[in-house]
């Protein structure tokens, strides 16, 4: 359900003190927005389940994981907001752009213009593409205070139900991990399907207009 790495930082996790646990999940809550690879959903999963047993207390690890989710995603708007140029011109010859669904940036743009900052309240929510949504936010230079308060409520929401759910499950909270997987392939491929239609659809209109020359 988890894999070999992920289970090695649970396991590393469980030896810290409280202090530096607390740490260690705003640490993970924000580099997940910077890192996509970064577990950052199943942790958080995880930092309910260490609630549940006492270890650390419910609140606090809420509001760090959601404070950290917010400011990692103002990270990423402003290197859109700055650098969006640069980003588009060096897509390709970048791996980190690579990694972080910069693929999406078509679809992503798209949905900024149709939907707004509806985009970014349901951010958490779209795995797979949360980091290009903030990095598209940046780029068409969306209000920043509208903006992080959008991001904020997507991150209470999304945090409160990883965190309530590892509250709830307890000791079967590495379930929800299979769950997240399944979600997360199922975002993607949606994701990965609309970009395809997308094109298809652009390919379609400039053939209609070449035949109609």
């Amino acid at each position: 359900m988890i894999n070999h790495y992920t289970q090695e930082l649970i396991n590393w996790i469980n030896q810290l003190p409280p202090i530096s646990i607390y740490l260690v999940f705003f640490s993970i809550a924000y580099l997940e927005n910077i890192i996509p690879p970064i577990p950052g959903d199943i942790l958080v999963v995880f930092g309910g389940y260490m609630a549940a047993e006492g270890i650390i207390s419910l609140t606090p690890v809420y509001l760090l994981t959601t404070i950290a989710s917010v400011i990692g995603f103002m990270s990423m708007y402003s290197i859109g907001r700055f650098w969006g140029y640069k980003i588009k011109s060096e897509t390709h010859d970048s791996w980190l752009l690579r990694n972080l669904g910069i693929n999406y940036l078509p679809k992503v743009e798209s949905w900024m213009l149709k939907w707004g900052q509806w985009v970014i309240v349901a951010n958490r929510f779209l795995a797979g593409a949360r980091s290009i949504i903030s990095i598209t936010a940046g780029m068409s230079a969306t209000n920043v205070k509208l903006t992080a308060l959008n991001s904020l409520i997507s991150s209470l929401l999304w945090n409160a139900l990883l965190i309530g759910a590892g509250w709830v499950i307890s000791e079967n909270w590495k379930i929800i991990g299979h769950y997240l997987s399944i979600y997360s392939k199922i975002i993607t491929i949606i994701l990965l399907f609309l970009v395809a239609l997308k094109i298809f659809w652009s390919y379609l209109q400039k053939r209609r207009q070449k035949t109609l020359r």
